[in-house]
């Protein structure tokens, strides 16, 4: 599906889009606002690179923070949660990751995790490995993920 699909499917069923990014800088909003007339769907977009503003732009919890750290599904999880809660939005997703170069045994280079929130369903968070492309080629794929993700929530909100 293409970004203008995504677009078009999210307009016709009256879905709102908001993102929250960390790894990927504002990647994501960058891809669905190139596309004329997206601001029929994207509501705003949060660029949380540092701990403090996902605490105080959406929400995240300090204990989240220090139990899990910035690069796992729990923050994932919150941060697309904290979206959807501070934006007039049905769907969020959030992208935190290691994009390198660097990264570590625990959290190594290539490591994102996402979350995706929907009103009125469950949250999904989920990790994927990149490997170590370099940081262009992961905060790419990131962004690809993101997109796929939310057609998928796209696809659920507009099924009812």
């Amino acid at each position: 599906m293409t970004v203008g699909d995504l677009l078009a499917q999210a307009e016709a069923a009256g879905v709102r889009i908001a993102t929250a990014e960390s790894c990927t800088g504002g990647m994501v909003a960058a891809a669905l606002t190139d596309i004329a007339g997206s601001s029929r769907v994207i509501e705003r977009g949060f660029v949380t690179y540092s701990n403090a503003a996902k605490r105080e732009l959406l929400g995240v919890s300090a204990e989240a923070l220090d139990q899990f750290g910035a690069v796992s599904e729990e923050v994932a999880r919150e941060m697309a949660e904290g979206a959807l809660a501070h934006a007039p939005v049905q769907l969020a997703v959030s992208v935190t990751g290691i994009a390198g170069p660097g990264g570590s045994e625990v959290k190594p280079e290539g490591r994102v995790c996402f979350g995706l929130a929907c009103r009125g369903h469950p949250t999904l968070t989920e990790t994927i490995e990149f490997g170590a492309p370099g940081r262009a080629a992961v905060r790419a794929a990131a962004r690809d993920h993101a997109l796929a993700l939310l057609a998928r929530g796209v696809a659920l909100l507009a099924s009812g």
